[in-house]
């Protein structure tokens, strides 16, 4: 099988990041962008997900994190739809229902190549450290909709927005490692379109 890698860099006057992507990793997470808790929640991503993961670079962080955050979801995308090819005997679906303490979050993905984010987490405009609590669901969607998926994000339950944010985040591993896992028995895309 050829590597499932890729590298993506997106130079804006808001942002320089670069990206590497490798979906058959072990699950490392590498480098930074100046926002620690997006750091935090990637880290726990890719754990889950069994990817690898650097990320490098910069933005206009003496504005807010805003752009550097939905920036970072963009190239994630990218590395992602470029990294899992033509989508031969992936699972192609992933899902699942992740606690954290009192927090409980479901994802469902499919990847599919038509976009479609529903975000429900009743989550308030708020931070965690200095971190904008709304600024997760831009990151998710510039993902979602960059990498071509089809995404249900639910939060059940949570009063704590770490709690919270982090179940989110680890579901969106686990539902991610499960939908490009190769399965032997797929031939071709899993579709009876013969295309995805």
């Amino acid at each position: 099988m050829a590597p499932r890698t890729a590298r993506i860099e997106r130079v804006t006057k808001e942002t320089q990041l670069t990206l590497e992507l490798d979906l058959d990793g072990s699950g490392r997470f590498e480098g930074g962008v100046g926002v620690p808790f997006l750091e935090h929640m990637l880290e726990l991503l890719t754990r889950q997900a069994l990817v690898d993961l650097t990320l490098k670079g910069a933005g206009d962080l003496q504005v807010d994190a805003h752009h550097t955050v939905e920036d970072a979801g963009i190239v994630l995308g990218q590395a992602f739809r470029e990294a899992v090819g033509d989508k031969r005997g992936i699972a192609r679906f992933g899902e699942a229902f992740v606690p954290m303490e009192e927090a409980l979050a479901l994802v469902a993905l499919d990847v599919c190549n038509r976009p479609y984010f529903a975000f429900n987490a009743d989550l308030p405009k708020s931070k965690v450290g200095e971190f904008d609590v709304e600024l997760l669901e831009e990151f998710l969607r510039a993902f979602v909709v960059n990498a071509g998926l089809t995404a249900h994000v639910r939060l059940e339950c949570g009063s704590n927005l770490h709690h919270s944010a982090e179940a989110i985040f680890k579901a969106l591993g686990r539902a991610l490692r499960q939908a490009v896992t190769i399965d032997p028995r797929i031939q071709g895309v899993h579709s009876t379109k013969g295309a995805l």
